[in-house]
């Protein structure tokens, strides 16, 4: 019990706990020849013996201590602290901003939630995952010598036998797993072959060689070799797929638009921003590292990203992306750490494709910020029209308010049947307003609806339907616009 505060609400049906702090923390039974005298008591002498109010060790304010952090042992005392504010003052009490690592001793500033952690009832600092790891084996009371041989096997790698060629016969592949393979057999030494025509007498193993060489692409780079240079001296085009209103199709939009792009061998980031994790269901992936551990606890890109189809890759979400929101609203530049987190790690991408909710939020305004143009999808009917005012609206405000310069693309009419007089009405009335900017509709196709039950996107399930048809010239034109103009836009900085 030493070391915690208790909150006990008297209950007149049994004997009533009181807490003392004299040195250290005890327990006193009341009597139940004593319940008599209690129950007299006013109720508001009752309520205020059931509260603990402390003084603030910061600003010195008087208050009652309700929640976890507000009390802390520290050097052999305790301290308390009535807000947020006086804890993290607390934690820069250097004046600098910086705080000490408990594994390193070095002074940084704290960034990431990850840096700080409780142990024992104790608040510990630790500015790498590295400190972070010895700072809980300490804990843990793990030897030094264990953490020491530890450390020495992660600077000290063993270096792999298999690069080592035998002066006899070179590198025998027969005890090769498959996958490793291919990495010899795409730089082949003079001396294997030299052994295939010398090797006539076992014609078993004629096709060893080709077994090898088919198994290149699968670790190869997924991207054609004539992309390659294009993709090296351009930064990628981000697109945030967006609308306020639910049910328009933006995740089919975005998956669809993804899996087109990279079909034609495009290097292409499909990132989820929305809790409720659909894009990860629609391929057929699992989020074990989402895009919250991207955000919030510092993890690199590169250790969240899945790749799930050639040229695809997939920065997947769930259910805990909805606490990022609370991280977001107590952070600096609250609306740029999107594209402070992913900005540097996706020039390795041709585009790169935001899924975003539909929501006015602190993560959508992350992806508005980051992106550079924004795609609509407003399915045919009033609602949705009226919807998309409140679209424009917000990318002015981004433009203007966030300094961002973020432009609608284009307006997608989804789910249309030209048979339905609303339809044909919706899409006159988008063209009439947006004009070129209005793309050819996706027309509504039960397959659709069916692929991400199979886990595949609509060019795999249904390749010849009408819906794949229409993603298609919709992925043709980005290419078109995007693709094409941007050696000319680049051009006109360079001048500028």
């Amino acid at each position: 019990m030493s070391g915690r505060w208790l909150r006990l609400v008297p209950d007149r049906r049994f004997p009533i706990l009181a807490v003392s702090k004299v040195g250290h923390f005890h327990l006193q039974m009341i009597k139940r020849q004593d319940m008599a005298a209690w129950a007299r008591l006013p109720t508001a002498e009752v309520d205020r013996m059931a509260r603990m109010t402390e003084s603030c060790s910061v600003c010195g304010t008087s208050f009652e201590v309700q929640f976890r952090y507000q009390m802390e042992e520290r050097d052999g005392g305790f301290s308390f602290y009535c807000s947020q504010k006086c804890l993290e003052t607390s934690q820069t009490a250097g004046g600098d901003g910086l705080v000490t690592c408990d594994a390193c001793a070095k002074r940084f500033k704290v960034q990431l939630v990850s840096q700080v952690l409780y142990v024992g009832d104790r608040r510990h600092y630790a500015c790498s995952s590295s400190c972070r790891t010895q700072v809980l084996d300490e804990a843990r009371g793990v030897r030094l010598g264990d953490m020491a041989e530890r450390a020495a096997r992660a600077e000290c790698p063993t270096p792999p036998v298999r690069e080592e060629p035998s002066q006899e016969g070179g590198i025998d592949e027969t005890d090769m797993p498959p996958v490793l393979r291919p990495s010899f057999a795409s730089k082949p030494p003079p001396p294997p072959v030299q052994q295939s025509p010398v090797k006539a007498e076992a014609p078993q193993e004629a096709p060893r060689p080709a077994e090898a060489v088919s198994l290149v692409p699968k670790v190869a780079p997924r991207i054609p070799p004539q992309n390659v240079q294009k993709i090296n001296r351009r930064p990628a085009s981000v697109f945030a797929i967006f609308n306020h209103k639910g049910g328009t199709g933006k995740t089919t939009t975005s998956v669809s638009i993804a899996a087109g792009l990279a079909e034609e061998g495009y290097r292409v980031l499909l990132v989820d921003t929305d809790a409720q994790g659909n894009v990860g269901v629609s391929l057929d992936k699992k989020a074990d590292k989402s895009l919250y551990h991207v955000l919030v606890m510092g993890l690199p890109l590169k250790a969240v990203i899945q790749p799930v189809r050639d040229n695809l890759d997939l920065v997947a979400s769930n259910e805990t992306l909805a606490a990022a929101e609370l991280y977001l609203a107590g952070r600096q530049n609250r609306d740029r750490i999107l594209k402070e987190r992913l900005g540097s790690s996706v020039q390795g991408y041709d585009f790169v494709i935001l899924d975003c909710s539909p929501s006015l939020s602190l993560m959508n305004q992350n992806a508005l910020v980051f992106a550079d143009n924004v795609l609509v999808p407003v399915a045919c009917d009033y609602l949705s029209l009226v919807g998309v005012r409140q679209v424009l609206k917000t990318i002015r405000n981004v433009n203007q308010l966030l300094h961002h310069p973020v432009r609608l693309w284009g307006v997608l009419p989804t789910f249309y049947d030209a048979r339905a007089n609303i339809c044909r009405e919706a899409v006159d009335t988008m063209t009439k307003h947006f004009g070129d900017r209005c793309l050819p509709p996706i027309r509504s196709a039960i397959k659709v609806k069916e692929a991400p039950a199979h886990g595949q996107t609509i060019f795999e399930y249904a390749a010849g339907s009408t819906a794949a048809d229409d993603y298609r010239t919709v992925v043709r034109r980005l290419i078109e616009e995007h693709v094409a103009e941007r050696p000319q836009n680049q051009a006109q900085a360079a001048s500028a």
